[in-house]
């Protein structure tokens, strides 16, 4: 009996020695076979993605860490929770995930919450507090023409910024403004909202997050600003304009990014991140990968 015993053992040890899970083409030797994650890189803005992170946050940001994110941009906040969690578990759960939040647009800053914002801001690990139209009841939006616009004067906003950049400044965060299209556009008597702010703002305390496809909807060359304000932009909204006119996953529209890019050094630009407002029926978690898929051929890292 045992011959037979000897034979089989043989031939379960050489079945295990060429199994498919972990042949390596040579008799008697194996090797693990994993699959490897892709590797995260860039930012989005959780506006893009707004709806799906108020019916279930937690797992908008595991689908946001999976398309190949890497960091993000906050745009909820109240009662001092980001999403419905404290600053530190919005910290936590990012970090489990492998994600770290940069930003968070506040435009519900005013002189009395000020502080408490700017703490909350902190204490979740985000180094940029961003204003994300001018604040204070000084944005107007004309529902007829669906056009922005801006009661008060440029100056009045310049103190603001400065007042706000400078309780960031002392909190060890640093403060950026984001524009739209109105900023660029002459007023009646020719100022230009955004050139105020690059003159007259203290570069100390207030900086730019500039929205690509707002500049171009302006019709106002990006590289013209990195020219002459260098170094004042840190952040960078990366969305795309489609034939039409309107928001486009990014890779698939008419803004030419490889050439904004390009000045990337310029411009001081130190994050960037996915936008899309509206996705026109497209879910916006299918619409971030075309965008995370369009970064890369782009050249984004």
């Amino acid at each position: 009996m045992k011959r037979p015993i000897t034979l089989l053992l043989a031939l379960t040890l050489g079945f295990m020695a060429f199994s498919p899970k972990t042949n390596t083409g040579e008799p008697g030797r194996t090797t693990e076979i994993t699959t490897a994650k892709p590797k995260q890189f860039g930012g989005l803005a959780l506006y893009t993605v707004r709806d799906a992170m108020g019916k279930d946050p937690k797992g908008t940001l595991k689908a946001v860490a999976d398309a190949g994110y890497a960091y993000v941009e906050a745009a909820n906040y109240a009662d001092g929770k980001f999403y419905g969690m404290t600053p530190a578990e919005f910290k936590s759960y990012l970090g489990t995930l492998g994600l770290t939040a940069k930003s968070a647009h506040m435009g519900m800053v005013n002189m009395e919450n000020a502080d408490q914002l700017i703490a909350d801001v902190k204490a979740a690990g985000i180094s940029y507090f961003v204003i994300p139209v001018p604040p204070m009841g000084m944005f107007t939006f004309d529902q007829a023409t669906k056009s922005m616009a801006m009661k008060g004067t440029a100056d009045d906003l310049v103190k603001i910024m400065d007042t706000l950049g400078e309780k960031c400044h002392k909190a060890g965060i640093k403060l950026l403004y984001h524009n739209h299209d109105f900023e660029f556009k002459p007023l009646a008597d020719g100022t230009v909202i955004e050139d105020v702010l690059l003159e007259k703002c203290n570069p100390e305390y207030v900086n730019f997050q500039m929205d690509l496809f707002w500049v171009t909807k302006a019709e106002v060359d990006p590289l013209t600003y990195f020219e002459k304000y260098p170094g004042r932009f840190k952040a960078w909204h990366v969305k795309d304009m489609s034939t039409e006119g309107v928001f486009a996953p990014v890779g698939t529209g008419t803004i030419d990014f490889k050439r904004i890019l390009a000045e990337k050094k310029k411009s001081g630009m130190e994050f960037y991140l996915v936008e899309q407002d509206n996705t026109f029926g497209l879910d916006p978690l299918e619409a971030i990968k075309i965008s995370h898929d369009g970064l890369k051929k782009i050249g984004f890292k």
